[in-house]
């Protein structure tokens, strides 16, 4: 029988594959980046849950898989109208697929060389508004910032090589030149 949605099971089995043939996360991007796509245009998945934000946070992380040891996490972002995230890296190789709602993510530079402990400068490099279907990835130091911009909540589906709150990564404030752990709610 061939199979005519792509569901979130087949997406699993994918990322496991192509996991599982290399470890190079550009290699691993550029496989996924498709495959994610499709899954958030399929949106076998979504459910009214993901849409529900934290309202402190600002967005709702909503786990849809994750391996025992944390690796292959895969997230359904919902995002607050007028709200987001600060700057922030990920530790680990990322992909996001827009699903619901239009989304802008602000891409960073760090341009101090991070030898001192809670300091970073950062420099604004570009911003683009991302909607249904469009997928951005992101390699482990990658430092990007998202909001929502529209008067609703949106939704993302997010992909990456080892869930974010067992990376070590940081958030930033560009304004006071500080980096600091950074970890998300999930639900």
């Amino acid at each position: 029988m061939a199979v005519t949605t792509y569901e979130l099971s087949h997406f699993v089995n994918d990322l496991r594959r192509i996991t599982g043939e290399t470890d190079d996360p550009r290699a691993i991007i550029s496989a996924l980046r498709p495959l994610a796509r499709q899954l958030a245009l399929a949106k076998t998945w979504l459910t009214k849950q993901h849409y529900h934000c934290d309202a402190e946070q600002g967005f709702g992380a909503h786990l849809l898989h994750e391996e025992p040891d944390h690796t292959l996490a895969v997230f359904a972002g919902a995002w607050l109208p007028g709200r987001g995230a600060p700057p922030h890296n990920h530790g680990t190789w990322a992909v996001v697929a827009g699903v619901d709602g239009d989304e802008t993510n602000v891409f960073w530079t760090r341009v101090d060389d991070g030898s001192r402990a809670g300091y970073a400068e950062l420099r604004k490099q570009s911003e683009k508004v991302f909607g249904p279907g469009h997928v951005v990835s992101f390699v482990p130091e990658s430092i990007h910032s998202v909001v929502n911009a529209t008067d609703r909540v949106t939704v993302s589906l997010h992909v990456y090589g080892k869930h974010v709150n067992y990376t070590d990564r940081f958030g930033f404030d560009p304004e006071r030149n500080l980096a600091m752990p950074f970890k998300v709610k999930v639900d």
